[in-house]
């Protein structure tokens, strides 16, 4: 998006042209690492030293999205923390890119013995569980012996609600 945007000022002569371009890089360059950690399955280093929270902040930090996020500072064993970051990727991915959002919260709260993650969106709703996204995130859930609801009338936005066992 950001390329289209310096091609237009580029076209136009304006002068907002180095800001576009210098962001553009700094998404290309930020998209080609998170590739690059996603190919050789290594999780991504803000997770492995930060925890969800860390995560989560930098995956928002990255997106044209506002997002209000309430998220738990305690740290979870790597397996949950590692699903429980890919689900919120995913969810808000969908927010943006199907559900033309225009603002969005993550909670992760923590019981004795469950994370629970809720991702809301204002967006159009009518989200599809079936859909590759959503499948995904269906089957990151069962792997887990977790819990997966999505509610999603059309005109109403999503929210999606995960509940993944505490494993140790």
């Amino acid at each position: 998006m950001r390329d289209g945007f310096a091609q237009r000022a580029l076209a136009k002569g304006s002068e907002q042209l180095p800001s576009l371009l210098s962001e553009a890089l700094d998404h290309a360059q930020q998209g080609n690492t998170e590739l690059r950690e996603l190919a050789h399955g290594i999780l991504p280093a803000v997770l492995t030293r930060g925890g969800l929270r860390s995560a989560v902040g930098a995956v928002v930090s990255r997106l044209d999205l506002p997002v209000r996020t309430d998220l738990t500072a305690r740290r979870l064993p790597p397996e949950v923390e590692a699903s429980a970051y890919f689900i919120v990727a995913e969810a808000l991915t969908n927010a943006v890119k199907h559900a033309r959002a225009t603002q969005a919260e993550v909670t992760a709260t923590v019981s004795a013995d469950r994370l629970l993650l809720v991702v809301r969106d204002d967006g159009v709703g009518g989200a599809e569980p079936e859909g590759h996204g959503l499948l995904g995130i269906g089957d990151r859930v069962a792997a887990f012996g977790g819990r997966l609801r999505i509610d999603s009338p059309r005109g109403s936005g999503t929210v999606l609600t995960a509940e993944l066992p505490l494993l140790s």
